[in-house]
């Protein structure tokens, strides 16, 4: 059988792409690199098609942007355009082209992966979540394919390149911008499958009261999924228990939309009745009524970060792993106010 730009690639532990610009002799692949796949090539004996190559490198500087498995909620979710219109600004900027790979589930994304690797057709991938026991990012792992996290990575994190936010501290941040407004009685609403950053706001969230010395409710946290059906009887049952929330940390503004939803129909007044503080700083929290405070992750300027990890670790292969933090701000709207009464 004959040897393919794919086997030399795997010997040398780098991508496809990486293997076609070395035959080009390109000047983004660093000598060190370009050792490594020639000794490759030769240790396979392999006899590279310079017109094949020629193509295939005119053909990569691609970026594949990989969106989590699913059938409708991700594509409602500004966050991830946020992150995209970042990683396209700088992918532009630097001549590379960007696609993205969206699928209903892990095994649809892991074909058209695949299928990209195969043909040699992207220079490495971006994946906008980061899940426990990934099959998506194992098999890029497996690979050795270059990949880039916009989350924290949760395996082989010495070895992972990612840009994310400091969850803990902005979910610290949020419940004590709460307490700063007196409130005492302050609950927190995560959206359901306890993903990394929403258990990450979390812990945040109780450290904050464990240092004020307040009590942790279990009756005060509430997991939902705002697109199943049901969604309305836990935050339904959180607002109208005997001793309710006087205010809520609120995980994405999606869910604080729906949290506004149920407030009105349970004609609760938000701020007077209940201060909200959510997360992203989206349109929908811009839009709401009333407009709702939200913590600025700054999605925008995650994509960019990702993005340019990306083409440094292309440019420099031989560079650890690095680890970004984008910092978050609070901004202040009309859904939260001081609370004067003794709790």
């Amino acid at each position: 059988m004959a040897v393919t730009i794919k086997d030399v690639a795997k010997l040398a532990g780098v991508s496809p792409s990486t293997v076609s610009r070395t035959c080009q002799d390109h000047p983004s692949i660093s000598r060190q690199t370009k050792e490594k796949v020639r000794q490759a090539m030769k240790q396979l004996g392999y006899e590279p098609n310079f017109q094949a190559s020629s193509l295939a490198s005119q053909a990569s500087r691609i970026i594949g942007i990989i969106l989590p498995p699913s059938e409708k909620e991700v594509y409602e979710n500004s966050f991830y355009l946020e992150v995209i219109r970042g990683i396209s600004q700088y992918c532009n900027s630097h001549h590379y082209i960007n696609t993205v790979i969206t699928g209903k589930d892990e095994e649809e994304i892991l074909q058209a992966v695949r299928s990209m690797m195969k043909k040699g057709q992207a220079d490495g991938f971006i994946l906008l979540y980061s899940r426990q026991d990934d099959p998506v990012t194992a098999f890029l792992s497996q690979e050795k394919q270059l990949y880039v996290l916009v989350g924290k990575a949760c395996q082989n994190a010495n070895q992972t390149i990612y840009v994310d936010n400091d969850n803990i501290l902005a979910g610290k941040d949020a419940a004590q911008y709460l307490m700063d407004l007196g409130h005492r009685k302050i609950g927190c609403i995560l959206p359901s499958g306890n993903p990394l950053f929403a258990a990450d706001r979390k812990s945040g969230y109780l450290l904050a009261l464990a240092e004020k010395g307040l009590p942790l409710r279990p009756d005060y946290c509430v997991e939902l999924q705002p697109y199943a059906s049901g969604w309305e009887a836990p935050l339904t049952a959180l607002l109208n228990q005997k001793d309710p929330p006087t205010a809520l940390v609120v995980c994405d503004d999606i869910l604080a939309m729906a949290l506004v939803t149920v407030c009105a129909a349970s004609r609760i007044s938000i701020p007077e009745d209940l201060s909200v503080i959510s997360f992203n700083n989206s349109i929908l929290a811009r839009l709401s009524s009333p407009h709702l405070t939200s913590i600025d992750i700054n999605s925008f300027q995650l994509g960019i970060a990702a993005a340019a990890q990306m083409l440094r670790h292309l440019e420099s292969p031989g560079l650890l792993a690095t680890k970004i933090i984008i910092p978050h701000h609070i901004v202040e709207r009309e859904s939260c106010r001081a609370n004067h009464e003794a709790n």
